[in-house]
């Protein structure tokens, strides 16, 4: 179990794989709020978690909460519902998605090009529902009770991003077979554009904005705007010392400078007589040069 959780740590946090990073957060958030909501539930607590976590880290659809909640806007997309309100079910298939879609993702492009539409997906994705939902007066009535919660806005800009770069490549889906990712995200749309009549129609807004924030990347990634680039680390100056250069060894007529003044300090001591017949032939060799 040690090792089991020293490799899942790696993973998330340690191997610099966006995929792993996101699905770990999201994971990991979901279990400590379905624990607590477990603890709250067997000590009959006269707490609701799920209405805490919608109040608190959920992104608010009225207008006037926003400023007190601004912070929503970021941690909405990285929480779901309680596991005793069908919450599991909401992190198992964006968790599925992501994993999915972001290993074809990962295969041709950036760590930091993942984070960027993940992020930005997730944001674009919540301004773009709070945006409707307070534009067109049919929500008007309901706006106050309206929570946007859940990861789907960032993992639908992730899928529609994979989707309009390789919209070929297949994936096999259980009675299905051999399908194009494209036509998956196109599915993806309509419903959630069907969608936006119902009682939850926050959700399938935000996952439209996540969508049009993924598919915009991509076609302006492949006009040569790279929005990423955010991201992307400035190299550190470098401090050169003003240190003296090490003294490469000279050669005169093949011999080295060590070799000459090792040949004068004998002579010094000992007299030119006592020089051997291949000291002699070096030191008169250095002397031509």
């Amino acid at each position: 179990m040690n090792n089991t959780f020293k490799d899942l740590k790696y993973k998330v946090f340690q191997s610099g794989n966006p995929l792993f990073f996101y699905i770990g957060i999201n994971v990991i958030l979901f279990l400590v709020t379905a624990i607590i909501g477990v603890v709250v539930f067997l000590g009959r607590i006269p707490v609701d978690t799920n209405l805490w976590i919608r109040e608190y880290v959920g992104l608010p659809a009225s207008l006037p909460k926003l400023p007190e909640r601004f912070y929503t806007l970021f941690t909405y997309m990285f929480f779901h519902d309680g596991i005793l309100h069908d919450g599991i079910l909401h992190i198992l298939f964006n968790m599925l998605g992501l994993f999915w879609f972001g290993n074809i993702f990962m295969n041709f492009l950036k760590s930091r090009q993942f984070h960027f539409v993940y992020l930005a997906g997730g944001l674009f994705g919540g301004l773009f529902a709070l945006a409707v939902l307070n534009i067109f007066p049919v929500y008007a009535d309901g706006l106050a009770g309206v929570t946007i919660i859940g990861a789907s806005a960032a993992v639908m800009a992730i899928i529609f991003a994979a989707a309009t770069l390789v919209p070929n490549y297949s994936i096999m889906l259980l009675f299905f077979g051999e399908v194009k990712i494209k036509w998956i995200a196109i599915v993806y749309f309509i419903l959630d554009f069907i969608a936006i009549g119902s009682v939850n129609a926050g959700g399938s807004l935000a996952h439209i904005g996540g969508a049009l924030l993924g598919f915009t990347f991509i076609k302006s990634l492949q006009n040569g705007r790279d929005w990423s680039k955010i991201f992307e680390r400035k190299p550190k100056l470098k401090v050169v010392r003003n240190e003296k250069p090490v003294k490469k060894p000279e050669f005169k007529g093949g011999v080295t400078q060590q070799e000459i003044d090792a040949i004068l300090d004998k002579i010094s001591t000992s007299g030119y007589d006592k020089l051997t017949t291949v000291e002699k032939e070096k030191l008169f060799k250095a002397s031509k040069d």
